[in-house]
């Protein structure tokens, strides 16, 4: 998991914080779908309401597909956090762009795969934020199922999990985020958003999700 531009990356953290897709709760922690207990919540379907916000993550996004995959064919949206990030930046690419679901339709043709992709094309694709990655590389999976060839993946944020990187390792796809946890947690606490213990009960929940989950 890499994040290859700093600026960008705070940058980017600044955003998510300021119109609230990225929400800390170090004291009071939020329990996700799953029914893990977790200082943060993520909601980067928020951005695009602020125009500003969804401009940078498309630019940041066409960006990664430039100084890391050169041209590619098709840019791919995971359904359906992904699909509007996606398509903001296959238009920045002047790129097709198609979206992925997570299961074929049960009516219809049965497509998994929405719009047109031909047999070959090199795909990115573009996820709205990574833990453990499960979503978007069974989208890809898809994806090469169908004849396509997934170059990689870019995502606007990473919870930067263990398990997520050694899930990415073993599909052998490079993922390139605009930023990640401890980019966020450092701007969190520089701008005195969070407290230092804040910031180490933050630093503590990263290195061991669960175990902090079973204590709170």
């Amino acid at each position: 998991m890499t994040i290859s531009n700093p600026t960008l990356a705070h940058s980017v953290a600044e955003a998510l914080l300021s119109v609230g897709a990225v929400s800390l709760s170090p004291d009071e922690p939020y329990t996700w779908a799953s029914g893990m207990h977790s200082p943060i919540y993520c909601d980067n379907r928020v951005t695009l309401s602020d125009p500003p916000a969804r401009s940078l993550i498309a630019d940041g996004l066409a960006t990664l597909v430039r100084e890391n995959f050169g041209r590619v064919d098709v840019v791919a949206g995971t359904a359906t956090a992904g699909i509007a990030h996606a398509a903001l930046a296959a238009d920045r690419l002047g790129r097709p762009m198609i979206y992925v679901r997570s299961k074929p339709k049960d009516h219809g043709r049965g497509n998994q795969i929405e719009g047109r992709m031909a047999a070959g094309s090199a795909v990115v694709m573009v996820e709205d934020l990574i833990s453990t990655g499960g979503s978007v590389l069974d989208a890809a999976a898809a994806v090469e199922r169908e004849g396509g060839t997934v170059l990689g993946v870019l995502a606007i944020f990473s919870y930067e999990l263990e398990k997520g990187r050694q899930n990415f390792e073993k599909a052998g796809l490079p993922l390139f985020t605009l930023s990640n946890y401890p980019t966020l947690v450092e701007v969190a606490a520089k701008s005195g958003q969070i407290t230092a213990a804040q910031q180490q009960t933050l630093a503590t929940w990263s290195s061991d999700p669960q175990a902090w989950s079973d204590a709170h």
